[in-house]
């Protein structure tokens, strides 16, 4: 074929193609490698869910078409868990969706919202769904330098001014993948503030509410008085549930906002196979003390990585969220680039991870490594990264 796809040629390189491609090769060879790469949860999901699901499936009456939105129990369910989690008063009718994955509704509400000649605000580094989601809507990205120790407030509110046209979105996510960083309400306080003085949309990734550790806790942007007058904000069971296959997520808050891809949805699925949904609502109502356990597996893999690297002399400091570690290169190979570095780990050490240049243009100095190895294959990796550094 001669003619081009416009919204394909758009899209940058794919970086994580080529470690993964590395790493393929290597394990076709019969290397056993250690995979810290995609934040691809390896927990079974709770049996009690499972259970559900396996009930709900046998019932002939679920085989058919879903609603696109999320059957009404399923958002009463996103309701209430809100209420209870953050004392956050939705409408299961008006504010509530159900997506098919957080990534799904994000790219398909990005779509919804903006088109060539728009600009969004995106962090980077940030998840990439994040900006390649408004590539393939045909808008611009804006990035926004999310680095440690600097005022991200303030760079959003520079960005925005130096921006023209002036952009119609802005794209957050806390606690942050990949750099593991997290807001207070007060953080969210001045982005309600600042979206309602200059007309801006705010789309909030809280895809690791759950994952947290050390007594803090993640607020919803929603908990802002005024919040829901200016955006939304998405969840997924993907991870604390430990249910990623299974493909569930939703997007809570803005009326219109929320009705604009209940919209576009409807003319491009027919939703969430129905007994996964209903395992869903059992999921939300009934399955904190699950939520816990699995949370208390990701507390202790970040320790058993975290003073594993420190020990051999990487120093990297212990995350308060998410399932990642957002490592800094050690100063002796910085020079060489994250990709080159993650080559390198998986070569020699064979241990991979995720190069933090596939993050954006800011991400470079630093690898992400995801917690999905057991402690006892963390330990055999940190064996390996130290045999490398110290080569």
């Amino acid at each position: 074929m001669k003619q081009g796809f416009h919204r394909i040629n758009r899209l940058p390189p794919y970086v994580f193609a080529e470690v993964t491609a590395l790493k393929l090769e290597a394990r076709h060879q019969g290397d056993d490698i250690i995979d810290f790469g995609m934040g691809n949860p390896d927990m079974p999901t709770p049996q009690l869910i499972v259970d559900k699901l396996v009930e709900a499936a046998r019932n002939p009456k679920n085989m058919r078409y879903s609603a696109s939105r999320g059957i009404t129990k399923l958002r009463a369910a996103i309701a209430a868990w809100y209420m209870r989690k953050f004392d956050v008063d939705l409408d299961p009718e008006t504010e509530t969706i159900a997506t098919i994955g957080s990534k799904d509704g994000i790219a398909h509400l990005v779509l919804a919202l903006v088109g060539p000649g728009d600009v969004v605000l995106v962090p980077t580094p940030t998840y990439p769904i994040h900006s390649y989601s408004v590539i393939i809507a045909g808008a611009e990205v804006r990035g926004v330098p999310l680095r440690e120790g600097e005022d991200f407030f303030e760079a959003i509110t520079v960005a925005y001014s130096q921006a023209l046209p002036r952009p119609r979105l802005l794209i957050i996510n806390f606690p942050h993948n990949p750099t593991t960083e997290t807001a207070d309400r007060e953080f969210f306080e001045k982005i309600v503030a600042f979206a309602k003085e200059n007309d801006l949309i705010v789309l909030h990734d809280l895809a690791y509410a759950d994952l947290v550790f050390d007594g803090y806790r993640a607020p919803s942007f929603l908990e802002v008085e005024g919040a829901k007058d200016v955006g939304i904000e998405f969840f997924t069971l993907s991870k604390s549930y430990a249910m990623p296959g299974w493909r569930v997520g939703f997007c809570v808050g803005n009326r219109d906002v929320v009705g604009a891809l209940t919209k576009l949805k409807s003319y491009l699925d027919y939703g969430i196979f129905q007994p996964i949904q209903i395992a869903s609502i059992f999921a939300l109502n009934e399955q904190d003390e699950s939520v816990a356990d699995i949370v208390a597996t990701y507390r202790s893999r970040r320790d058993v990585l975290v003073d594993g690297l420190n020990r051999i002399g990487w120093p990297v400091h212990k995350p308060c969220a998410t399932m990642f570690v957002w490592a800094k290169i050690p100063e002796k190979f910085r020079a060489m680039g994250s990709l080159a570095f993650s080559k390198m780990l998986l070569r020699d050490a064979k241990v991979a991870v995720s190069p933090g240049i596939g993050f954006g243009e800011y991400g470079d100095e630093h690898v992400r490594f995801a917690l999905v190895e057991n402690e006892h294959r963390t330990r055999q990796a940190i064996r390996g990264i130290k045999k490398t550094l110290t080569a």
